[in-house]
């Protein structure tokens, strides 16, 4: 949460700056909050929330899982009929499904806020005026685009996490390998379904 609020904080007071310089040229710096807000809701908060998440746990559960193989533990798991699947990985799918719209959505927060703060100091905005500038530009199915987004990127996270985890090959030095291949594979996976569903977005008048 912490790395989340102020990494998205200060992605909403670049974006307000970025916008801003060019606004300015075409005399539209009052359209500094829709550029970030629809920026921030329909693509920069699932995407740098599901990157952060990648560093913090997909490699983590590609390190647990992979390290769990190596020291057998996923051997006494079956011998004690617990199926490593169901014991392991079920767990951290249903909490990815939960918590990546809910960082999501705390990510869309903390940017706006990041927006409003050079809003206020540099675009005339009051605080007010900012938010209800905001809710303006934004439509439902702007948020409703991320968190679909986010709930993508929770799967390919867990799944390419835990499975690059039981693929993990003998020797503790496989454990590191497994879990930069999840982190590395997760970028890639996530960027391209990030393409892909902005594509459909767009092609389907929904971005």
């Amino acid at each position: 949460m912490p790395v989340i609020s102020f990494i998205t904080f200060f992605i909403g007071v670049i974006m307000a700056l970025q916008g801003a310089y060019e606004l300015r040229r075409f005399g539209a710096i009052h359209l500094v909050a829709d550029t970030v807000a629809i920026s921030l809701t329909r693509e920069l908060a699932p995407l740098v929330t599901a990157i952060l998440v990648i560093g913090r746990s997909g490699s983590a559960f590609a390190a647990e899982i992979g390290t769990m193989r190596i020291t057998e533990e996923l051997d006494a798991l079956e011998t004690m009929a617990l199926h490593p699947v169901g014991f392991l990985v079920t767990p951290k799918l249903l909490a990815m499904l939960i918590m990546m719209p809910c960082l999501t959505i705390w990510a869309d927060l903390m940017g706006i806020l990041g927006g409003s703060l050079f809003g206020v100091i540099g675009a005339d905005y009051t605080l007010g005026s900012y938010f209800v500038a905001t809710r303006d530009a934004l439509y439902m199915r702007d948020i409703i685009t991320g968190l679909i987004k986010s709930i993508v990127f929770a799967l390919i996270i867990t799944g390419v996490g835990c499975r690059e985890g039981f693929a993990t090959g003998a020797g503790s030095e496989e454990v590191g390998r497994s879990t930069t291949a999840a982190v590395v594979t997760s970028l890639f996976l996530i960027v391209l379904v990030d393409l892909v569903f902005t594509a459909i977005f767009y092609v389907t008048g929904g971005a």
